[in-house]
């Protein structure tokens, strides 16, 4: 799986125009309807010349004027009944091609939700934002329109080519034979604007990405505080300067020799002029005026068809780079994946065990987990402790499936993780992070989301265990309040104690809490350590800490050192085995008399 999906190669032309093809697939009796309402479209449009050849050669010389009525009725009824076609192909069309835009972001964002942990850590959020918002909206003229534009323009095109045969065959070929230096011009044009295209997509990504990151509430204190607002202004200025000069590029590309080819069709009714006098000067048998007139009439009507079919297929060739970049994420394959058949758990006892696990970030390199062999009985309690990046966060992931082992397995009740159904799963584990997220939503929906039906009551219930209940209430709006964009309304504290109502209301059997009091001084920590244990009791409980203080009761204690299990028993073991914990106990202490490492007031 690339890091960056754009750069994966693109897919033959041809293939990828089948593979377009079939995304409307569901809609074919929608579009065959158009189809018929496109082909009697332009059959009632090039009956107009042949009605208009009859008032000149037989209505108007010989002074009929019923028949004169009757042609100009049917004149005016192709155009009413031309414009009424016009207008229902428009609106089934679009119709169809908002369904298919519909289909194309929701399988996107589907396949978005699959990917596993690893493929956000590796991509920006800009660039994931822009192939949803960005890419797909690109689309939307090609698939609402151009699409029903090319059969449109083509049935067109055709019907009027077959007209003019039947009027004058010699008049034809003189109006056809600059067709193929036209469509050769149109090819060029269309490699150049999906080549400029695609620069454009992924510049447009790329500043999706910076604004998403230095807007952010996060990226605006960075900037200030590092005194670099003016520097992200100008490299801001700079990528916005080349996507205009990218647009402009798009915009011009082959615009001149489609002007040229405008120009070129245009002039043609002189040169068919010229053909009928020079057939009258040679002797031949000139075509009537009635004709002559009907047949530039039509010409005149191929040409709007003409170029606009040859416009089209530039359009076209130049979105199938938005294609390209759509079906790079769709062709993505995710990591981790549900079994055909998965094992459900109704309500999981809990017990959790890593039977001779190894994980690798990458296959290539050294692995973060080693051969760590634990169990956890239901009910039980095991504390994950070690130095930095000793992989503690990594095995905590591992339960509920943030990432999947590379070798050996972990087991919730005796049965592989990766035998269980994702809904067993989620509802079996529960995940609360250092990274506490919260949505731009009330505080209420932000609780809602572990549990879509709760009641109030056990909102209410669920904060008051997590000791941020008498907070909530004390703000004007309750629990209406907006959090703000990423909970920015409320300190690192509260924050944390909302992630642990959210976990608390969704009551699961097993518990991952990965710093979970990271963020609190120490006297709130105190507070909620109380509302964990509370929690934690009859439950499953993995904790990952770098705060000891927190860890000492309980019933195991893992310390990790290099991906692998060092020492492993309870803390008056531990401390009396004098080694890895024992050294973390005496920096503890050193750092934080209290027992706990000094936190930035809230």
């Amino acid at each position: 799986m690339p890091d960056d999906p754009s750069s994966a190669g693109g897919a033959p032309p041809a293939p990828r125009v089948r593979r377009i093809l079939r995304l409307f697939r569901p809609y074919r009796g929608r579009l065959a309807v158009v189809g018929l309402l496109v082909g009697a479209s332009s059959l009632v449009a090039v009956a107009t010349p042949f009605l208009l050849r009859e008032i000149i050669d037989v209505a108007l010389p010989e002074q009929r004027t019923g028949l004169l009525a009757l042609l100009a009725l049917g004149m005016i009824a192709t155009a009413v009944t031309s414009s009424v076609f016009g207008v229902l192909q428009t609106l089934i069309s679009t119709t169809v091609g908002q369904q298919v835009m519909h289909d194309l972001r929701t399988a996107v964002y589907a396949r978005l939700q699959q990917m596993p942990l690893a493929f956000f850590t590796r991509t920006r959020t800009g660039e994931v934002q822009s192939r949803i918002a960005d890419d797909i909206g690109g689309m939307q003229a090609t698939v609402t329109s151009t699409a029903t534009s090319l059969v449109s323009n083509l049935t067109a095109v055709v019907a009027t080519v077959v007209a003019m045969l039947a009027l004058d065959w010699r008049l034809t070929l003189v109006s056809l034979a600059l067709l193929p230096g036209f469509v050769w011009i149109a090819r060029r044009v269309g490699r150049e604007r999906r080549r400029i295209t695609t620069q454009r997509q992924r510049q447009m990504a790329a500043m999706a990405a910076t604004v998403t990151e230095s807007l952010s509430v996060s990226g605006i204190l960075l900037g200030r505080t590092m005194g670099r607002a003016e520097a992200l202004t100008q490299d801001f200025a700079s990528q916005s300067r080349h996507l205009a000069g990218l647009e402009i590029r798009a915009s011009m590309a082959g615009r001149w020799r489609m002007a040229t080819i405008g120009m070129i069709m245009a002039a043609i009714p002189a040169l068919l002029y010229w053909s009928a006098g020079v057939m009258f000067s040679l002797g031949g048998t000139p075509p009537s005026i009635g004709t002559l007139v009907a047949f530039v009439t039509l010409q005149q009507g191929l040409l709007r068809p003409a170029v606009s079919l040859l416009s089209t297929g530039v359009d076209i060739q130049a979105s199938l780079a938005l294609f390209q970049r759509i079906f790079e994420y769709l062709d993505l394959r995710p990591d981790i994946t549900e079994r055909a058949d998965p094992a459900r758990l109704d309500r999981a006892r809990g017990e959790v065990a890593f039977e001779h696990v190894t994980f690798a970030y990458d296959p290539a390199g050294p692995p973060a987990l080693d051969d760590v062999h634990l169990t956890v009985p239901a009910g039980g309690s095991l504390a994950i402790v070690g130095p930095t990046g000793a992989g503690k966060s990594t095995l905590g992931y591992l339960v509920p499936r943030l990432y999947d082992v590379t070798a050996g397995r972990v087991t919730l009740d005796g049965v592989d993780v990766r035998d269980l159904s994702f809904d067993s799963l989620a509802r079996a584990v529960g995940v609360v992070s250092q990274e506490t997220y919260l949505f731009h939503a009330s505080v209420a929906d932000n609780l809602r989301f572990a549990k879509p039906d709760a009641t109030r009551e056990e909102i209410e219930a669920a904060a008051r265990t997590a000791h941020i209940h008498d907070h909530i209430a004390a703000l004007p709006e309750g629990y209406d309040t907006v959090v703000g964009e990423r909970g920015y309304r409320f300190s690192g504290g509260e924050k944390q104690r909302l992630a642990l109502a959210r976990t608390i209301l969704r009551d699961p059997p097993v518990l991952v809490l990965d710093e979970a009091t990271s963020a609190l001084d120490t006297a709130t920590e105190r507070a909620v350590q109380r509302a964990v244990d509370a929690l934690a009791a009859g439950r499953t409980t993995l904790t990952i800490a770098h705060r000891l203080s927190t860890v000492r009761d309980a019933d195991q204690i893992a310390v990790l050192d290099g991906g692998r299990v060092a020492e492993l028993g309870t803390h008056a073991e531990l401390m009396a085995l004098g080694g890895l914990y024992a050294a973390l106990v005496a920096r503890d202490a050193a750092m934080d008399p209290d027992g706990a490492e000094p936190s930035p007031a809230l």
